[in-house]
């Protein structure tokens, strides 16, 4: 019985691993499909535009509207204007002081 769970064991680890090569091959070696390879280079060519941080192809029409997006995002939250709407909040919970219980005597 002990054997024949250690068969099935292994089955089930070649089978894994093989299903593991057959997605992560393709990946590392240069794709045979002209379709996957116009997607590699496109997600290169983005990480590539992208390395700023800001906005991919934006032109000042897009960067007018995220401006007043974030004003009116900030003025409905009740932001003080030099709060950066973009960052995620840092939350502080303090320590709340507790009284320890004394035990009287019985």
């Amino acid at each position: 019985m002990l054997s024949q769970s250690i068969l099935t064991g292994v089955r089930v680890l070649r089978t894994e691993a093989r299903r593991n090569i057959a997605i992560v091959a393709p990946a590392l070696n240069k794709a045979s499909d002209p379709i996957q390879q116009l997607f590699l280079d496109k997600v290169r060519e983005y990480k590539q535009k992208s390395a700023g941080g800001k906005l991919v192809d934006s032109n000042p029409d897009i960067e007018r509207e995220l401006k007043n997006e974030l004003e009116r995002v900030a003025k409905q939250y009740g932001s003080d204007g030099k709060t950066d709407m973009l960052k995620f909040p840092d939350f502080k919970f303090p320590d709340v002081k507790i009284d320890p219980i004394t035990q009287g005597a019985n």
